[in-house]
């Protein structure tokens, strides 16, 4: 792989919570690489360290040891306050949970990243509207977040994630508050939104109606990554893995 295609680079991460007979060691010596307008998928068993992975590439979580390289920059290595607006200027989240704020409008909701960086609320406003047109809710700017259906919602959040035009979108679990067919719009529309721009998308799943939408799927067990596979093979080893199973209880 060439350096400059190179979005993410993390070598030998580790990280532990606790201590004596508590510790977790949630991650076990990460290494993993992350290609400039790809979409990752991190799947693994529920604690295989998954959402500490994506926390600490995003700068929300220190690591223990390893190397971790972002967009040319190590987010361990800056202060609280760097790290807080670099991942302002460059990382957008979006959860499981909308959290969205039901008091306020879908507008005022797509404009809190701006705002909370100190843009003039009239441009604040216009380009979150401009976003929530791309997501298709143009009319509906007023709209409070509980007037909204949940793939409304999601898309209320999709706007909100890229209204700081970041490069790098973590999507923790994305589809799983939706129904199976609107989780399908929701991902092309991730997928549609982000590859144009040339954007990296780090997204963890349990949902393996969307490994699709990935480029390339990372398989983590027991705080490791155990290997990388197109998502073709991931579905085979789970169908594989149902058969094995299946044959078990005959």
């Amino acid at each position: 792989m060439s350096e400059h295609r190179t979005a993410i680079r993390c070598a030998r991460i580790t990280k532990t919570f606790g201590s004596g007979e508590a510790v977790v060691h949630a991650l076990r010596g990460i290494d993993l690489e992350v290609r400039r307008g790809e979409m990752m998928a991190l799947v693994g068993p529920s604690g295989c360290g998954k959402t500490s992975l994506i926390s600490i590439m995003a700068g929300l979580l220190q690591r223990d040891e390893g190397e971790l390289e972002v967009m040319g920059t190590d987010p361990g290595a800056l202060s609280g306050h760097e790290r807080t607006k670099w991942r302002g200027a460059n990382v957008g989240f979006i959860f499981q949970q909308f959290n969205l704020i039901p008091q306020v409008s879908i507008l005022e909701n797509a404009a809190v990243p701006l705002l909370l960086r100190n843009v003039p609320r009239r441009e604040a406003h216009e380009r979150a509207a401009a976003l929530l047109r791309e997501v298709g809710l143009a009319g509906r700017e007023n709209s409070r977040p509980t007037k909204l259906s949940g793939g409304q919602q999601q898309r209320v959040a999709i706007a909100r994630a890229l209204v700081n035009e970041p490069r790098i979108l973590v999507c923790d679990e994305p589809t799983s508050a939706l129904d199976g067919a609107t989780g399908q719009k929701v991902m092309h529309l991730i997928r549609d939104i982000t590859r144009r721009d040339d954007r990296v998308v780090i997204l963890v799943t349990h949902d393996e109606r969307i490994y699709h939408f990935a480029d390339r799927i990372a398989h983590l067990d027991d705080g490791r990554v155990t290997h990388v596979s197109t998502p073709a093979e991931a579905l085979a080893e789970s169908a594989a893995r149902m058969g094995e199973a299946a044959a078990a209880r005959g």
